[in-house]
């Protein structure tokens, strides 16, 4: 498949300024449980950078909304496939979160296909993860379940995750003009929690 093709069939790839690698956003209102949180003060989800600036703009909406659609076209996987393999890095959804236990089960998919990436999945559904057998999560995707509360504990039941803290942090990017630069942290599975500034 060339990569017109697949660019056609998945909607394109996002390129967040802040990352050094694409990734693919969805609607942050899509988000089963992100949505609802969004209106919870004290959650990770409240005051979504997702929800505003950028993302508003009707072309990044017209944008995330062809990719949620493209979510069922048969050639998903392949033209995933396509667009990531012979990058080094990759990270699913800049904006919005897993749809279903299909959707990850294609991520997972994508991944075997492109076993030179490495992928980085930040979810908050819960829901759907306690539907899968870790041991079939392919060896280069690292999956990490966000906390729920600002200033809230990682969730226990997972070994990979993330927080949001107002007082410490582990990444780097607020004192690096908000881009990761030459850090990895979010895609090494050695990091076991990995606690982002409040911002």
């Amino acid at each position: 498949m060339l990569k017109k093709e697949a660019s056609k069939i998945v909607g394109g790839l996002s390129n967040p300024g802040k990352m050094p690698c694409y990734s693919i956003n969805l609607p942050a209102t899509e988000c089963k449980t992100g949505a609802k949180l969004a209106r919870v003060p004290g959650t990770v989800c409240y005051d979504c950078y997702a929800l505003k600036n950028r993302y508003r703009m009707p072309i990044q909406q017209n944008a995330m909304g062809r990719r949620l659609g493209a979510l069922l076209h048969p050639q998903w996987v392949e033209a995933m496939t396509t667009l990531i393999t012979g990058h080094k890095y990759f990270r699913w959804h800049d904006s919005g979160d897993l749809q279903s236990v299909q959707h990850l089960k294609n991520i997972f998919e994508v991944c075997k296909q492109t076993p030179d990436t490495k992928h980085w999945l930040p979810t908050r559904e819960s829901g759907l993860m306690k539907l899968i057998d870790p041991d079939v999560i392919p060896k280069n995707l690292i999956i990490r379940i966000s906390a729920t509360k600002v200033d809230g504990p990682p969730p226990s039941w997972w070994l990979w995750t993330s927080t949001v803290s107002t007082e410490d942090k582990t990444c780097p990017a607020p004192d690096q003009g908000g881009k990761c630069r030459s850090c990895r942290t979010c895609w090494d599975r050695s990091a076991l929690n990995v606690v982002y500034a409040k911002h």
